[in-house]
């Protein structure tokens, strides 16, 4: 529900700020006062196109921001806020509002946002044509959208879970489908991938790798490299632990005649014999250091046909490597992804064959779905249509007739119908569904929206609307010169059916509850408000030059029947009888106790 308008700078309105009510709003006023502007600033939310002469002179820039309650409908809501949540635009705080606004600048600039984030144009239309539909001047009427049809006739006739059911049956068509595509290639260019893949998996395979052992045949180079340093290196250690160097004698001796000094500096002083005990440590330990030193220098080889072949194997791993990734785990993970691929392949004609056939089987569980699914809405497009017709009859379009179309269209790899043909389909079944109306007498049936005129596309908005009233989600709808070439009875009927669009009439014949908004300069149709505002222009001087400002108020009961006094033309007693009789007999239609037609 639209709960708060504001608009600042924008046309002749300087700043204007409405709070609207659930239920039936009506605004009226004088011709130019600036109603149509209102509804011109909300078109801006649904995407309109911007022009920097929007903006009032003197300023910069307009600025239209709208404040929504999500919709009581559950489906709704939920399409509505999954939509905010995958573009990061939900609200935790204030889960239940949406918040719209954009700012035209006058170079033609414009800023959307939703919830105080930039957004583009697009989304921001997405987001505010779920919340408001606008009836008049032709533009966004949802209604004359051919692609909307097949969802409201589902929603009408209660055809949704059938609907759902094909829509699931479609979208595992989609997947065999896709899949099959991949399989279906050339056969030279899976030959050639076979052959491709087993050369690489074999070439893998036939190195026989371990993780790791790139690590280790590099260290087992670098000591074959320099096994003659090596063994130099171990041997002058060796001798200067055991044997000296020249005059020294070894560092073993050394140690040795110091730890027999420390034993007998203890036998003296017993305080010093835990460093005795850490002088015959340190003996034993340089003593096993020559050992392990002769022992290495003995173990290393002279190997040039062993170096040989380190070399050529960190060359076959170097090389694979630069085919098949950075480590040998990775060279082994693409092994085992190209064996999978290769097994595929292999398989690819059974695996073919069986989705095949799968594909055969669901394109006939899809046409029979479809089918039955098509029938319903035969059936029930038959009684929209004689609904319809009535709700036009009562605003004295008599004539007019109704229909709804559908049609199938044949495609040869399309779902297969109980009669053998093969139609076209989507996850809405296999039906196009578009409605059709004849305004006049020996007009044939054609689409909306190269029909209706301006008056006529207003009642027919409207018979819609109240036919389905409980198919249609759009929570708030907005109604301009739905009054044009009609006159006072009939705008009384016009006005009890905007008023059962929101839900509120006793016998509870319209489940969804909408809020209607709609600009008339009938009274009889006015009459029906749950809330009343009045437009109008005021001539201001500022700065020494007369500025027209849009001032809009909220009646009171006693203003109300001023406002509705001065639409009648009568300003007489006679004429507040007038209106107070239209009032009474107004509040009998919403208390159940009286019926217009």
């Amino acid at each position: 529900m639209l709960t708060e308008l504001r608009i600042q700078n924008f046309a002749i309105i300087d700043e204007l700020r409405l709070e609207f009510g659930p239920g039936l709003n009506i605004l009226t006023g004088e011709t130019g006062a600036g109603k149509s502007i209102i509804i011109d600033a909300v078109g801006l939310l649904l995407g309109d196109r911007a022009a920097g002469e929007w903006v009032r002179a003197g300023a910069e820039l307009a600025r239209i921001e709208a404040t929504f309650t999500l919709p009581t409908d559950p489906e709704r809501a939920a399409e509505i806020r999954s939509l905010l949540e995958a573009e990061g635009l939900d609200d935790p705080d204030n889960p239940d509002w949406v918040v719209l606004s954009r700012e035209v600048r006058l170079n033609g600039r414009n800023l959307c946002r939703i919830n105080g984030r930039s957004v583009n144009l697009q989304l921001l239309a997405d987001v505010a044509g779920l919340l408001v539909d606008v009836h008049g001047q032709g533009e966004h009427l949802g209604l004359l959208r051919p692609r909307t049809h097949i969802h409201l006739l589902d929603r009408y006739a209660g055809l949704l879970g059938l609907r759902a059911q094909v829509a699931a049956r479609v979208a595992e068509l989609r997947r065999v489908r896709s899949e099959l595509q991949r399989l279906r290639q050339d056969a030279r260019t899976v030959a050639q991938r076979l052959d491709l893949l087993s050369f690489q998996v074999e070439e893998i395979a036939a190195a026989h790798l371990r993780p790791g052992e790139d690590a280790e045949l590099e260290s087992e180079r670098r000591r074959l490299g320099n096994a003659e340093a090596l063994n130099n290196l171990a041997l002058t250690a060796v001798g200067i632990l055991e044997q000296g160097d020249g005059e020294l004698p070894g560092a073993i001796d050394m140690v040795s005649e110091a730890v027999g000094r420390i034993e007998k500096l203890a036998r003296i002083d017993p305080d010093m014999a835990p460093r005795a005990d850490e002088g015959q440590a340190l003996l034993e330990q340089l003593s096993e250091l020559a050992r392990t030193l002769r022992d290495y220098a003995e173990a290393l080889e002279f190997n040039p046909e062993r170096l040989a072949e380190v070399e050529e194997r960190l060359e076959l791993i170097a090389n694979l490597k630069r085919k098949y990734g950075d480590t040998i785990e990775q060279i082994l993970a693409y092994a085992i992804k190209a064996q999978q691929e290769l097994e595929e392949l292999n398989n690819w004609e059974a695996r073919t064959a069986d989705l095949e056939h799968r594909e055969e089987t669901l394109l006939r569980e899809v046409g029979a779905l479809a089918a039955e699914l098509s029938e319903k809405r035969k059936a029930a497009g038959e009684a929209l249509a004689r609904q319809v017709e009535q709700e036009l009859a009562d605003l004295r379009m008599v004539r007019a007739r109704f229909g709804v179309s559908i049609e199938q269209v044949e495609q040869a790899d399309g779902a297969y119908l109980p009669d053998g043909r093969r139609v076209a389909f989507d996850g809405a079944g296999i039906d196009r569904v578009e409605f059709l109306i004849s305004a006049n007498p020996g007009e044939p049936l054609k689409p909306m929206a190269r029909v209706a005129s301006g008056g006529e596309t207003a009642r027919l908005m409207l018979a819609l609307k109240s036919t389905l009233a409980h198919a249609d989600a759009t929570p708030t709808l907005i109604f301009d010169e739905i009054d044009q070439g009609i006159g006072g009875r009939v705008g009384a009927i016009v006005g009890q059916k905007l008023w059962r669009l929101t839900g509120a009439a006793a016998n509870g014949d319209n489940p969804v509850a909408h809020q209607v908004l709609c600009i008339t300069h009938l009274p009889q149709l006015a009459a029906f408000g749950d809330h009343h505002y009045t437009v109008s222009k005021q001539v201001i001087l500022e700065n020494g030059e007369e500025r027209t400002h849009t001032v809009v108020r909220t009646l009171s009961p006693a203003e109300r029947i001023e406002e509705l006094m001065a639409m009648l033309g009568a300003q007489s007693e006679a004429g507040r009888r007038s209106v107070e009789e239209m009032l009474s007999e107004v509040a009998q239609v919403k208390g159940g106790a009286l019926m217009l037609g």
